[in-house]
């Protein structure tokens, strides 16, 4: 099934001035009554500043249009790339929809309210280093970062149910109409590699995706059986293939700074109220992804 985008007018590449900042949060999880008061706290410091969700904004497609309509409200532009739990088909969701046709049916909500989608041409923010382009992208998982010492997905998945560690993903996202979240990642993976393959190299990317497109920063999660819901080997080296200038991502709720190849990977979610509680914001509610504030205190984060 083809993933290019429908005939729908998407927005075209917006310049952003040099005063203005591009920012990023993810997984604001807006369901939860105690994150949906962080969201309305969220605010630019300029009228030109762009703001990166990377997705999770919350379960329920009442709850995401809320959230993205106020922020494009505040924010010059809003550039979204889905999460798990957007995608997800909760009972309570008055339209029943499952995978492509949930997808889609937020792509155009987005689009209605001027958020930037995967499915768009990748805007340009201009700074005063010069232009990059934000792709946001729709990539998903294929169960090859595995339970260490497994050689199959079912013998990891096998693994990760003796342990009790199971994503919700396994009965709430649905891959319709592709046979299973595996296939549907691999069609998302090939379609999007054309689409950075066919980018002007002389622009600079940032990569925008809920999950990290390598597996190392998933290293660090307390129960490793949860890394195979965290992305797929395939995008291993794209950071280093594509001309990017950073990699933006969420789902782990281990907000962070790392350097991959000497790429820089931003980790900007908020996360649950029983974690935010626990560690704070240290680096604050919203990250400036550029222009990139080298102050040196991010190195001591990196691997």
């Amino acid at each position: 099934m083809s993933h290019t985008a429908p005939d729908t007018p998407a927005p075209g590449p917006t310049p952003g001035r040099p005063d203005g900042r591009l920012l990023a949060v993810s997984d604001l999880h807006i369901g939860m009554p105690d994150n949906r008061p962080i969201t309305e706290s969220l605010r630019p410091t300029s009228d030109d500043d762009w703001l990166i969700v990377a997705g999770d904004v919350g379960e329920l497609t009442k709850d995401i249009e809320w959230a993205l309509r106020l922020l494009t409200d505040r924010f010059a532009k809003v550039i979204w790339a889905p999460g798990n739990h957007e995608l997800w088909t909760p009972r309570e969701e008055p339209r029943q929809l499952r995978g492509e046709q949930r997808y889609r049916h937020l792509v155009e909500l987005c689009r209605g309210l001027g958020v930037v989608t995967p499915e768009d041409e990748y805007p340009v923010w201009r700074g005063a280093q010069g232009p990059v382009a934000v792709a946001p992208l729709f990539l998903l998982y294929d169960y090859t970062f595995r339970v260490p010492g497994t050689a199959t997905k079912e013998e990891s998945l096998a693994r990760a149910h003796e342990a009790g560690i199971v994503c919700t993903d396994e009965y709430l996202l649905h891959p319709d109409p592709y046979p299973s979240r595996d296939a549907w990642c691999r069609a998302r993976v090939r379609e999007t590699e054309r689409r950075l393959a066919a980018h002007d190299p002389s622009v600079p990317l940032v990569l925008v995706n809920h999950y990290p497109l390598v597996r190392e920063p998933t290293d660090v999660l307390w129960h490793p059986e949860f890394a195979q819901w965290c992305g797929t080997e395939l995008t291993a080296d794209w950071h280093r293939r594509f001309n990017t200038a950073v990699m933006v991502y969420g789902h782990l709720h281990i907000p962070r700074t790392t350097w991959h190849d000497g790429i820089r990977f931003e980790e900007v979610s908020i996360g649950y109220p029983r974690e935010w509680r626990r560690r704070g914001h240290p680096r604050g509610l919203l990250r400036q992804i550029l222009p990139y504030p080298e102050d040196g205190k991010d190195k001591e984060d990196g691997a």
